[in-house]
């Protein structure tokens, strides 16, 4: 869920930034594609450090239940 709110907000705020350009009529549709496909390209990467942070935390409590399994015996 935390997922779908990031890339939310980072294709709101891209799209907002690109809105309030001085230059409008220079804008172009490419432009426009370029900076829409830069924010997708930034919440994939925030989405996927997330997620290697998530495995990140599960190897920790993994490699810590191990170590208190072999002090128990």
């Amino acid at each position: 869920m935390s997922k779908s709110i990031s890339l939310s907000l980072v294709l709101a705020a891209s799209l907002g930034l690109a809105a309030c350009s001085g230059a409008a009529e220079n804008n172009t549709a490419a432009t426009n594609n370029a900076a829409v496909e830069n924010a997708s390209n930034a919440a994939e990467n925030a989405m996927n450090a997330a997620e290697n942070a998530t495995n990140a935390a599960g190897n920790a409590t993994n490699a810590a239940n191990a170590m208190n399994a072999s002090n128990a015996m």
